[in-house]
């Protein structure tokens, strides 16, 4: 079956067909370093690992690139904060070291698997390899780039077809453009390729003096370098496509470059209907999240919503993920227990298995329709259990469960990053101890004794051990 993208570039869903076969270049928009990661910056590292992870498992070979801005205005403005009176390259260079440990952890945390290159801006105008200079060179020379009082601009009315990939015409971009203070462009259209050096600033040599890059032509450089003057998919947030990723395209193609064939753009996060803003008291931070839940809570919360649509984060919100969450947790413990009945590792697929792993794979197959193939999980999780209920305990059972958990494992872990740890904290007693306790129970029912049975129950919940009595046995679960 082939995999469908909606394409920011064209507005259209088209089939996916890869530059080259089976192999796939996939550069994202990564972080730009000067604070603590929120959760926002990892429903953007998270929609891109699901989209990598399905891409492999439909047998593509991937090349995942996240670059990483660590010299930037905001960057420089956290380090004359952080680190006043320091050297100010020094201080720079502290803080975005600092912040992307930070992000690194995050990551970490979250399960998001590491990128396959992170180029940082910094290492493409280093004297060892001025990538960036040599660019904006090209660009120049070309006449679509114009030198002004240190400075190297972009012109945008060299650019055919400025304006495609944002849908916009050049006559109402203008009407809202300005010319910042200290800026010498020709246009209020123009951008800043290469920044003349202010005193005390972090400066790189160039043709033009010191200076340091544009943001824009950061992308532009690092992803041509590692994938080619042409590659498969460019991904970032709907806020990027003006004009960072509109001014990605120009100065690709106006450097002669083919760029990105699919564009892809996730919708952004809101906080109660509201921009997520320190200001407005309301930044939420990955730890803050991560203290109280599981990562796969978070992970839920965003899959619930398609990675282009926006998505509105409450607490609430966070608490029906760990509802939802909770019902692999509890079929993992009857799995478990069913197990500890049959010891075998054999499997035995059923029909219900095989459907909901069609539609789980047609849903993302359909421009990665994570709500669609996570209900399709969870449909899994609903028949295991009812064949559960149902089913003899004999062999064949045991077969099917184990088929039934793996596939559940390699849909929602392999496919979706889910990790299905819960994190819990051990109560009080051991596993052995709860069978124990579950025996002399199942002794006393058998005596009809069941004020006993009923007194061994109440003893286990204060331990926060639920029991659940089936046609196969009594099973047990700690409490989420």
């Amino acid at each position: 079956m082939p995999i469908f993208i909606y394409n920011s570039l064209t507005r259209k869903k088209e089939e996916f067909v890869p530059l080259k076969p089976r192999k796939v270049g996939m550069y994202v928009c990564g972080p730009t370093v000067y604070d603590v990661p929120h959760i926002g910056h990892a429903r953007s590292a998270y929609i891109f690992d699901v989209i990598r992870r399905c891409l492999i498992y439909r047998g593509y070979a991937v090349r995942f690139v996240r670059n990483v801005t660590d010299v930037d205005d905001k960057i420089i403005d956290k380090a004359q904060k952080e680190f006043a009176g320091e050297d100010l390259n020094a201080a720079v260079s502290k803080v975005s070291k600092k912040y992307l440990e930070l992000y690194h952890q995050d990551m970490k945390s979250l399960g998001i698997r590491d990128p396959d290159n992170e180029p940082r801006a910094t290492e493409y105008v280093s004297p060892q390899k001025p990538l960036m200079q040599e660019f904006i060179a090209l660009l120049v020379e070309k006449g679509r780039a114009y030198l002004s009082g240190g400075d190297v601009y972009f012109d945008v009315k060299k650019a055919a077809g400025y304006g495609k990939l944002s849908n916009q015409a050049i006559e109402k971009m203008e009407s809202g453009a300005r010319v910042a203070p200290g800026e010498k462009k020709n246009d209020s259209l123009d951008f800043a390729l290469w920044k003349s050096a202010k005193p005390g600033e972090p400066s790189w040599e160039s043709p033009w003096g010191p200076g340091r890059p544009g943001w824009h032509i950061e992308c532009s450089v690092m992803s041509s370098d590692i994938l080619g003057d042409e590659f498969d998919i460019h991904g970032g947030g709907v806020d990027l496509i003006f004009p960072h990723h509109e001014n990605e395209v120009a100065q690709s193609e106006g450097a002669g470059k083919k760029f990105a064939r699919y564009w892809m753009h996730h919708g952004l996060l809101t906080i109660n209907g509201q921009k997520m803003a320190k200001s407005l008291g309301n930044f939420i931070t990955i730890k803050d999240v991560l203290n109280k839940y599981p990562a796969d809570v978070l992970k839920i919360f965003y899959l619930q919503a398609h990675y282009s649509s926006p998505v509105d984060f409450t607490w609430e919100k966070l608490d029906e993920a760990h509802k939802a969450w909770q019902r692999f947790e509890i079929l993992f413990f009857r799995t478990a227990q069913a197990r500890k009945i049959f010891i075998s590792d054999s499997v035995k697929t059923a029909d219900f298995i095989e459907k909901n792993k069609s539609n789980f794979i047609r849903a993302m197959d359909d421009n990665f329709n994570t709500p669609d193939a996570l209900a399709s999980l969870f449909e899994l999780v609903s028949d295991t259990n009812k064949f559960m209920d149902r089913a003899e305990a004999d062999a064949d059972y045991a077969a099917v469960v184990n088929a039934a958990e793996k596939t559940i494992r390699e849909l929602g872990g392999d496919v979706l990053g889910l990790t299905f740890e819960s994190g819990h904290v051990e109560c009080g007693i051991s596993p052995e101890e709860v069978e124990a306790k579950i025996s002399e129970r199942t002794k006393a029912k058998q005596a009809k004794d069941y004020l006993m049975a009923d007194k061994i129950r109440k003893e286990l919940e204060a331990l926060d051990i639920i029991l659940e009595d089936t046609k196969n046995g009594t099973i047990w679960r700690r409490k989420l």
